[in-house]
């Protein structure tokens, strides 16, 4: 093959996708079957979405169910924005993976399902009992990379990580926002994902911590809304890494997605970033340059960790938090301009600009 990529997820697909669309012959080889389900929020932003048409898929409305903005709640404070470029979509993650396993099948890519990758020599790839060579070897395999490991990319690595829990509730959405509650070492956010379906998912420094059963109590209304409904799903737990390496490729060898380093899942980048990762990775293999692809997957990765380390410093000073949302509250359109950044990035001009309005309203609280 031309290409092979490891790991059969959405950062795979998305891989294997790109590189189809620039000519390549394409294989994924992955140890499990479709639909692939993962404990995540499962809301798209919008740039998410327009990275997705850059691979030529276009999500439906009617696959999911249509967010307006972001609104952040805490012990009575609120304050919301809106999205300035379109919508975002909350979609179940078993229907997104579909979504992409049906794109690449059409794009002619070769999918090995229930076929795990079990060792990695400079010759070629075991997968099952079949040994496979290519010009290109894409490691998608997650956080827990082993072809990272396999590699020696884990030299290096910077990471950290959060607990995370995630329920689906059987209820009508109550807001057209993408809902983060904050807490004492913990936060929760709502993503609306069908007319009579939420997902919940709950963050935290501690295992108990990230348990609904100790989290709802930081939010009566949360709770209230929840309390009768009945579960779509069985809760499942996971936990959210932040991690960066030195170098996300080796030889002729690259790392997309969460195996290529991923921000906290606070900042709902993880699927953004895989998806802009798969375009430049599949341009820098059709230039034969993977210093390219490193430059690339540097800039697409530094908006969102300072982001996430943002949220994460807000999230464990809560008197610094509670003036920042009353400062926010006060000045809806800081939190609309701080939104435009987060989701389209700024000018170091206009960053500054931002920073400094934020700055003299938080000092006049």
């Amino acid at each position: 093959m031309d290409v092979l990529v490891i790991g059969g997820g959405p950062a795979g697909l998305a891989a294997a996708i790109a590189a189809r669309r620039k000519g390549f012959d394409v294989m994924v080889a992955d140890g499990s079957a479709p639909p692939q389900d993962k404990p995540c929020g499962e809301g798209l932003m919008p740039e998410a979405l327009a990275a997705l048409r850059d691979l030529g898929v276009d999500v439906a409305l009617s696959n999911g169910f249509p967010f307006r903005g972001v609104r952040f709640l805490e012990n009575g404070l609120e304050v919301s924005a809106d999205f300035p470029d379109g919508a975002g979509l909350g979609v179940r993650r078993p229907v997104l993976h579909q979504l992409l396993v049906r794109h690449a099948e059409n794009a002619g890519v070769k999918l090995l399902w229930n076929s795990p990758v079990t060792r990695m020599t400079e010759l070629g790839v075991q997968v099952g009992h079949e040994f496979v060579t290519s010009r290109w070897t894409v490691g998608a395999d997650g956080s827990g990379s082993r072809v990272r490991r396999w590699t020696g990319l884990d030299s290096g690595s910077r990471r950290t990580g959060r607990y995370a829990t995630r329920r689906h509730y059987r209820v009508r959405p109550w807001s057209d926002y993408m809902e983060s509650f904050w807490g004492e070492g913990v936060q929760a956010y709502v993503t609306p994902i069908c007319d009579d379906e939420v997902c919940i998912v709950v963050m935290a420094e501690t295992m108990d911590g990230a348990r609904f059963a100790n989290a709802l109590k930081n939010w009566p209304e949360l709770n209230d809304r929840v309390a009768n409904a009945e579960l779509a799903s069985r809760e499942r737990g996971a936990i959210t890494v932040m991690h960066s390496l030195p170098r996300v490729f080796r030889d002729r060898v690259a790392l997309v997605g969460d195996a290529s380093g991923g921000v906290d899942a606070l900042t709902g980048e993880g699927l953004r970033m895989a998806f802009r990762q798969s375009n430049a990775l599949a341009d820098a293999m059709a230039n034969d340059n993977l210093e390219e692809y490193q430059r690339s997957h540097r800039q697409i990765a530094v908006r969102p960790m300072r982001m996430a380390r943002a949220l994460l410093w807000m999230g464990r000073h809560a008197r610094l938090r509670r003036r920042f949302l009353r400062s926010v509250s006060a000045k809806p359109a800081l939190f609309s301009r701080l939104l435009d950044v987060h989701v389209n990035g700024a000018t170091a001009r206009n960053l500054f600009s931002i920073s400094a309005r934020v700055g003299w309203q938080f000092l006049a609280l």
